[in-house]
């Protein structure tokens, strides 16, 4: 009942200091509404980044090994001068792999590069063509909005076929429905379009909707594989883990490219944990330099909840005295005043909050970039703000408790 009597009296007194003095009152919030809105919307826009970021990643399989010229990471030690020296990985190293038999249950070659795709008069230039092998649906899911993926005897015999990403297909024809057997030129070679894949929208690894699917052997008509980037991806075998199957490659690929036993490796075996271990320590870098810069302006909106709360016991000293001399504690006006702190506080960042979550849903509705405020970044922001206050009020919430009621009364 205590509790509750003082949570009632704290709101009142909150509220009517909020009405009657509402230039006061706005400027100290405004500190707590700006150091919020500084915080939580480093966080929602990191947290929205990385989850964008893993996503891409995770859509790469945790379960497949991707042989490739160039490792993973970067840094300080990186010695790219010699893994610019390393040889492409080609198709034909495919089903010489397959020979060896690894634990995999899926081995498929895909080569990317630019070019230009044509239909009637509209022509898009630079367009990421990927290239693929036999086995390559088996690695990886895909998913296709209309038509189908290519069969084996197409993949092996080079079929002039493409599958085509959203958006190209709505830039050429309007919709996916209408692409359907309908010819494109890609680099001036005729292509019978054969599927669509369904809507990705843009990633930090870029839209998938303007990418454009063709068979391995149609591709050695539109480019060089030697010049290619191209990557062999092996999905392990139920039961496999991703250390034993890179063991298992090593040796094969070695023995493929006729390694020596004290030559090094002129391939590298990479995994999506690669990738998710350094993007730890990227986002949480950017986590901390947003809450610290956030901070300092919270800090700030802490001094104007202490000023106004210090003012607020000026104004209520005679009422102080009062409610001591009727027999009120310590204790009692100490957590009146800190209660009221808080509500201060917790206005104002509630008031940021709201306005970070009509940004979001401005953002996420006029652009493709999927921004989120999460619950746990609500919870931070009503927690960050409530600390404040309190911090902000214990000094004058102590002021106030150890007024002496004779001279409180007074004091008018």
């Amino acid at each position: 009942m205590i509790l509750l009597k003082l949570l009632k009296e704290s709101w009142v007194f909150a509220y009517q200091g909020l009405v009657l003095n509402k230039l006061r009152s706005f400027l100290s919030l405004l500190g707590i509404t700006i150091g919020i809105l500084a915080i939580i919307s480093v966080l929602t826009l990191v947290d929205s980044l990385e989850r964008g970021v893993r996503d891409g990643v995770a859509s790469l399989g945790d379960d497949v090994i991707f042989i490739q010229k160039w490792p993973w990471g970067g840094g300080m030690n990186y010695e790219w001068w010699k893994y610019f020296q390393r040889p492409q990985p080609e198709p034909s190293e495919v089903s010489k792999l397959r020979a060896l038999n690894p634990p995999a249950d899926g081995i498929a070659y895909m080569g990317s590069f630019n070019r230009t795709v044509d239909y009637k008069k509209i022509s898009l230039q630079n367009i990421e063509i990927q290239a693929v092998s036999d086995g390559y649906d088996r690695v990886k899911t895909l998913k296709i909005e209309e038509g189908r993926f290519f069969t084996d005897k197409e993949l092996r015999s080079g079929s002039p076929m493409i599958i085509l990403g959203y958006g190209l297909a709505e830039t050429f024809f309007g919709s996916p429905a209408l692409a359907m057997y309908k010819e494109v030129k890609v680099a001036g070679n005729r292509a019978t379009v054969i599927g669509v894949f369904e809507k990705e929208g843009s990633s930090i690894f870029g839209s998938a909707d303007e990418t454009a699917l063709v068979p391995v052997n149609f591709g050695k008509n539109l480019t060089n594989f030697r010049y290619v980037d191209g990557s062999i991806m092996v999905k392990a075998a139920p039961g496999v883990t991703n250390d034993q199957l890179k063991d298992e490659l090593e040796g094969r690929m070695r023995a493929i490219r006729r390694i020596r036993p004290r030559e090094k490796s002129d391939f590298a075996l990479n995994e999506s944990s690669l990738i998710n271990s350094s993007l730890d320590g990227t986002f949480g870098v950017l986590n901390t330099v947003g809450f610290l810069i956030g901070i300092l302006s919270i800090i700030v909106g802490g001094f104007s909840i202490a000023n106004i709360m210090f003012v607020s016991v000026k104004e209520r000293t005679s009422l102080i005295g009062i409610q001591k001399a009727l027999g009120a504690k310590n204790y009692f006006i100490l957590l009146q005043f800190l209660f009221e702190a808080a509500f201060l506080a917790v206005a104002g960042g509630a008031i940021g909050l709201f306005i970070i979550f009509i940004v979001t849903l401005l953002v996420s509705a006029t652009t493709e970039f999927a921004i989120v405020l999460s619950m746990g970044n609500i919870i931070i922001g009503i927690t960050i703000s409530a600390t404040i206050g309190v911090l902000s009020g214990i000094v004058p919430a102590y002021f106030a408790s150890r007024l002496d009621p004779v001279e409180a009364i007074r004091s008018n």
